[in-house]
């Protein structure tokens, strides 16, 4: 099929490509605590996709943000895994992929990053970048995914603005253009000033900040007699701004050389409305994608998709198992069959879901850039290709290198079947690696995770989604390289290092109690293969 042939099959406003520019799919990425979920409700709110935003405070009794639908997410007040929200804009359509903000679950973060054009940089006004998110930050980097800033909290006792700024170039090499400039030092926060057209725009909260704040605009001579002092204060900084040249450049935006800036804060909702337009101005349309050939697929190319996400059981009463798919290119329509790149096997696709968080409605027809769910996709791992008519295959999904590794057990010998299917599931859904030696055999296998909290997600779902009562006993390892047979059999009975296999893929996996173990086992086998894995794929590792 033609790529002619696929646009006379959308809709009239443009084809595939003008329905690809009115799409912005996007993720918020931060540090813990620095108020994601809370934004991600707020953005959410601002463009009437819910009626009132419900903070994240961890406390029994206290409404989740609709992103977080799982019950220990809601329990610790935490993301633990990426959620999709999907919501029109004026003439836009959103795709806002939340993720998981503690480091223990980094490697959910780094597939939905392959799957958006654009990042929100959510830092906390009184601490500025923190180490999660310069972790974050390198891997959009990586990606040549483009970054806008958001600094939150500004209702609070914080930092000075300049200073923030100062710290971003120096710290991450990103060359800070602010869009609007606070009036009020953090913790007495008045308003902000839009940069391209002097305006000042005032906030009133609601009560519990549960809805849009009110809002009312004023002009330069106005905003300077109603703030008195603290708008001239603010006038200062922006004309030091203009000064040295720090204004938003495109070019640079998006080739991850400079970052606009916003200020605000999302529990009150002060600026979240003027972050969203921003996106929509700012944010790149899907563009092509290059494949594994170093060819680039066009959006208006015939269909294909990367899945970056499967899970399962996000609605308990139905037990399903959904993979979640960016479309790359073409039109999807509900009911055409795909081919799966990895198998060459055809995939229908009767039962295709666009998600609202846990909430879900049948969708009929995407777009680049839109985000679907496959149900009962069995077949599917994340990083794999989906394609109709003419034949692609993406790049595998990078996996991190697990720096924890323990045995998990059944508690009662009766639900070993039940156990085993858990753990299977976890492990395509790539919650955790599953690892297996002949030494345990197949009723203790080996869990390796890059944080410990992934072994918290593991009990749980294991007792409350598959009715497996299961226990750890934690190993003596720290880390992980790729290896092969020979070190099999050099590695056999050595004091602090053990050879297991990666259930799915068959890799090898060299363990090491720590640093020194491992470069003295090195010094003793210098043939030996030992490769990192941070760098690596799970398809390059096979």
């Amino acid at each position: 099929m033609s790529v002619t042939d696929v646009e006379k099959r959308t809709s009239p406003n443009g084809g595939v490509r003008g329905e690809a520019t009115r799409r912005r799919t996007f993720a918020v990425i931060s540090h813990p605590d620095a108020g994601k979920s809370t934004l991600t409700e707020a953005l959410a709110l601002h463009a009437s996709a819910i009626n009132t935003a419900g903070a994240v405070h961890g406390k029994a009794g206290r409404r989740g943000v609709t992103s977080d639908w799982m019950a220990m997410e809601r329990d610790r007040g935490i993301s633990i895994t990426s959620a999709v929200l999907r919501f029109d804009y004026d003439d836009y359509v959103l795709n806002l992929l939340d993720t998981p903000g503690h480091a223990d679950f980094s490697e959910d973060t780094y597939r939905v990053l392959e799957a958006v054009d654009c990042a929100i940089m959510l830092l906390d006004s009184a601490k500025g970048l923190e180490p999660q998110t310069l972790k974050l930050f390198d891997v959009c980097r990586s990606r040549h995914v483009p970054v806008v800033t958001f600094v939150n909290k500004w209702d609070r006792p914080g930092r000075e603005p300049l200073e923030l700024l100062d710290e971003i170039e120096q710290r991450i090499g990103l060359r800070p253009t602010p869009v609007n400039w606070p009036v009020g030092i953090a913790g007495d926060f008045r308003g902000l000033i839009e940069r391209s057209t002097g305006r000042y725009t005032a906030y009133t909260r609601t009560p519990g900040g549960a809805e849009r704040a009110l809002e009312a605009t004023f002009g330069a001579d106005e905003a300077r007699e109603r703030e008195g002092a603290a708008y001239e204060a603010a006038a200062e900084e922006l004309a030091l701004l203009d000064a040295i040249g720090a204004s938003v450049d495109m070019p640079s935006f998006l080739a991850g050389e400079s970052s606009p800036v916003l200020f605000g804060a999302a529990l009150p909702n002060f600026g979240v409305r003027r972050l969203l337009d921003a996106v929509c101005d700012l944010a790149p349309a899907p563009q092509a994608r290059e494949s594994v050939d170093g060819d680039e697929r066009p959006v208006d190319a015939p269909f294909s998709g990367l899945v970056f996400k499967v899970q399962a059981n996000m609605n308990p009463a139905h037990r399903d198992r959904v993979a979640f798919v960016r479309v790359c290119s073409g039109q999807f329509t509900r009911g055409m069959v795909l081919t799966h790149a990895a198998t060459g096997r055809p995939f229908a696709t009767k039962y295709a879901q666009a998600m609202f968080g846990q909430d879900r409605e049948t969708v009929e027809t995407a777009f680049p850039g839109d985000v679907i769910g496959l149900v009962n996709a069995g077949a599917l791992r994340p990083g794999d290709t989906l394609y109709a008519d003419v034949p692609v295959s993406f790049p595998p999904i990078p996996s991190f290198a697990p720096e924890h590794f323990a045995v998990v057990r059944c508690k009662d010998a009766g639900k070993y079947k039940q156990f085993r299917r858990g753990i299977d599931q976890l492990d395509t859904e790539g919650v955790v690696q599953v690892l297996s030696s002949d030494l345990r055999g197949d009723q203790a296998p080996v869990l390796a995770a890059v944080g410990p909290l992934q072994f918290d997600v593991v009990l749980h779902r294991l007792e409350h989604e598959f009715g497996a009562r299961s226990e750890l006993d934690h190993l003596d390892y720290s880390l992980a390289r790729l290896t092969d047979a020979d070190g099999v059999t050099a590695l056999a009975g050595v004091r602090g290092a053990e050879v297991l296999t990666r259930r799915l893929d068959g890799a090898l996996l060299a363990l090491f109690a720590d640093k020194w173990r491992l470069n003295a086992i090195t010094r003793d086998n210098p043939s030996l293969r030992l490769d990192p894995l941070l760098a690596g794929t799970i398809q390059d590792a096979a």
